[in-house]
C-alpha cells in the first residue's frame, strides 16, 4: 500500500514542519512529508525544507483577487502533489470553506493554547491576564469556525510566577514539536478519524481529558 503524502502550509520559520519532517525521517511517522507549501516568499520555512531536499513552493496569497482564487491556486498544486494530509504549521492565513471541503477530516492544525480557551492571536498573554495557572497547545481538525474544530490531543505546560508570555510560547512550543508528529501519525494510520463531525481514535470518541499530555508525560501509543 501506498505511504500517504503529507503537505505542510506555513508562513514563517516552519519550526512544526521541521518536527514532522524528522518523524518522518526517522519513522515515527509513516507516511513522506511530500510538499512544504507557504504563502510568503520569504518563509523561512522554505529555507528550511530546501536545506531537507523537501519539494517545496511559494503561492504568494497577494497575487491573488480575492480569497478563494489563492486557495484554488492551492488546492490545484496539492492535487498535482498527490496530497492526502494536510497539516497546518503556522499558516497565517484563514481557510474558506472552498478548501476545507477538500481537504475535511485530512486536515490538521495545531493552536497555542488549551481550546476551547483562547481562540484566535495572543492566547499566551491571554492565559496570564486571566490568571491561568496552566498553558498549552492543541492539535484539532479544520472546521470553516475558527479554532473550533474536534480536538484530537493538548499538551499541557504549568505556568509560573513571573513568568513572560515569550517564556510560556518557548515552553508550549517544545510540546508541539512532541504532540504534533504524533497526531499525524494517529492520522496517517487511521488510529484517528473525523465522522460525523466527532474525533474518534480507535473507533472511540476523543475527550481531550483523557487524550492529553503534559511535559512530564510522553506518550508513546
Amino acid at each position: 500500500m501506498n505511504r500517504p503524502r503529507i503537505a505542510v502550509l506555513a508562513s514563517g520559520r516552519g519550526s512544526n514542519m521541521e518536527a514532522i519532517a524528522d518523524a518522518c525521517a526517522d519513522g515515527r511517522i509513516t507516511a513522506d512529508l511530500a510538499l512544504v507549501l507557504a504563502n510568503n516568499a520569504h518563509a523561512g520555512v522554505l529555507v528550511s525544507a530546501a536545506q531537507r531536499g523537501l519539494p517545496h513552493a511559494c503561492i504568494e496569497h497577494g497575487e491573488f483577487a480575492d480569497r478563494e482564487a489563492f486557495e484554488r491556486a492551492m488546492l490545484a498544486e496539492l492535487r498535482a502533489q498527490n496530497i492526502d494530509i494536510v497539516v497546518l504549521a503556522g499558516f497565517m492565513r484563514i481557510l474558506t470553506p472552498l478548501f476545507i471541503r477538500e481537504y475535511y477530516g485530512s486536515l490538521l492544525n495545531i493552536h497555542p493554547s488549551l481550546l476551547p480557551k483562547y481562540p484566535g492571536l495572543h492566547t499566551h498573554q491571554r492565559a496570564l491576564d486571566a490568571g491561568d495557572r496552566e498553558a498549552g497547545a492543541t492539535v484539532h481538525f479544520v472546521i470553516p469556525e475558527l479554532d473550533a474544530g474536534p480536538a484530537i490531543i493538548q499538551a499541557r505546560v504549568a505556568i509560573h510566577d513571573g513568568d513572560r508570555a515569550e517564556d510560556i510560547a518557548a515552553r508550549v512550543q517544545r510540546e508541539e514539536h512532541r504532540i504534533y508528529p504524533l497526531a499525524v501519525q494517529w492520522c496517517a494510520t487511521g488510529r484517528v478519524v473525523l465522522k460525523n463531525g466527532i474525533a474518534l481514535k480507535d473507533g472511540e470518541a476523543i475527550s481531550v481529558e483523557t487524550n492529553n499530555t503534559t511535559s512530564t508525560a510522553v506518550e508513546r501509543s
